[in-house]
């Protein structure tokens, strides 16, 4: 099994922050199986995340593909058997950045799907960048492959959510006011006899944690990094 570990190819920098989260979490995972001194075989690209946010803010998805594809080709090239968006948001362009190499790409609504299904969940509440939470690039996925209905909060709750993300969360900062507003949107959900909470965004987990509520919180960043640690040990494992 050591021998024949894959390589992971990670697409990070968005933000850095909860790319840093990925790296440690997959090289604990591994150790974890593994023991002794063993660690992941990862290759990674780091994108300078403020063009990546400004073809976010203008709706240039296209150029936002282009910066990842060609990141993609690197990793590639570098020997890496798989690749991962480090990120919910840049999942709108997961099919252009898939098409642009031979090598597999894990979905990180495909992992946060699994998981859900196999601990029987049909309603999830989003939380996520406001592009995430308001595009189908994750909904529609979800429903689609995992029959995962999804519920969003609303309008005032979605612009705070968004705001911790990139002007808070994005630059390392964690503030209990902001916690207290993301607990306050879980609970206005549960009227919708929700089964549990996506955090749809790689930096909500370093604000909300599962001891903070009772309502399961599924945490995207800590599951994509799990069934990336399960195709990179499992050489029968496919994406």
């Amino acid at each position: 099994m050591v021998f024949g570990m894959r390589t992971i190819g990670l697409l990070g920098g968005m933000s850095w922050e909860s790319t840093q989260n990925y790296y440690a979490m997959i090289n604990q995972q591994v150790n974890k199986r593994l023991g002794g001194l063993h660690s992941a075989k990862i290759v990674m690209i780091s994108v300078d995340f403020s063009e990546i946010e400004e073809k976010q803010a203008t709706g240039d998805w296209r150029a936002a593909a282009t910066i990842l594809s060609d990141a993609a080709q690197k990793l590639e090239t570098a020997g890496a058997d798989c690749f991962a968006i480090c990120t919910n948001t840049m999942h709108e362009v997961f099919e252009e950045v898939r098409e642009a190499v031979k090598i597999p790409g894990l979905h990180i609504a495909d992992a946060v799907g699994m998981y859900a299904q196999q601990h029987n969940y049909c309603t999830l509440a989003l939380f996520g960048t406001r592009f995430t939470m308001e595009r189908d690039f994750l909904k529609k996925r979800l429903l689609s492959k995992h029959n995962i209905h999804i519920i969003i909060p609303g309008e005032e709750q979605r612009s705070d959510i968004h705001r911790i993300i990139y002007e808070e969360l994005c630059l390392g900062e964690v503030r209990d006011g902001s916690r207290d507003i993301f607990l306050a949107a879980i609970r206005e959900l549960t009227r919708h006899k929700i089964d549990g909470v996506i955090l749809g965004c790689t930096e909500i987990g370093m604000l909300i944690q599962q001891s903070d509520t009772r309502v399961p919180i599924l945490d995207s960043t800590g599951l994509h990094a799990q069934a990336l640690v399960e195709f990179a040990l499992n050489q029968e494992a496919q994406l």
